[in-house]
This record gives structure tokens, sequence and C-alpha cells, in this order.
């Protein structure tokens, strides 16, 4: 289990929500991550550029059919950075929570 770690590259929202989609998956077709995500093709490229120059995804490019394809996947370094990320929001989360109060019965 990776320590919990707030991590402002993975926080952005748009990231967040990137690597939310990659982490489930071993890679994850760049069109359907623009779809889910509602993005344009340059504002998801930046955010793969982002992530990736921080060695948390890599991008693969395949070509046949007459196009190519890009697919993303999250690094053994992102996996364990988001989900340090995620286990530092639900320690916060918590923190926040207010606790619960014993009514003597």
């Amino acid at each position: 289990m990776p320590h919990a770690v707030f991590d402002a590259l993975i926080h952005e929202p748009t990231r967040l929500q990137l690597c939310g989609l990659l982490v489930g998956e071993e890679q994850v077709e760049f069109a359907t991550l623009r779809e889910r995500l509602g993005l344009a093709e340059s504002a998801l490229s930046k955010h793969l550029s982002t992530l990736r120059a921080a060695g948390y995804v890599t991008v693969e490019r395949r070509f046949g059919a007459g196009h190519g394809r890009a697919y993303a996947a999250l690094t053994d370094r992102g996996r364990h950075a988001f989900c340090g990320h995620v286990a530092e929001l639900q320690r916060l989360a918590r923190a926040a929570a207010p606790r619960a109060r014993r009514h003597p019965a």
C-alpha cells in the first residue's frame, strides 16, 4: 500500500480524472479518454504529456489499417503516485468529517 502523499501534479482535476480512468485498466485508447473526459485532442495531449514527463504515464502509438491509434497506460510509478494521492485525500476527508458522538442509552 503506498504512503498517503498529496501529489499536486495529479490533483489537477482533469489529470485526477485521467488517472482514475487509467488505474483500473492495462491501457486505454486516446479516443476513449477524450470522449470520457469531454476534452479536445490538444487538451488531452497536454495532460498526457505532463503526466508522461513525470514518469506517470506511457503513450504507445500503433499503426495499422491505414491509420494510427494511441493508447495510454499508467506506469508503476504513476499507479503508486495516484494510489498514494487518493489515500491522502481519504485521510483528509476522514480528518474533516465530524466525529461520531456517542449518546447514552
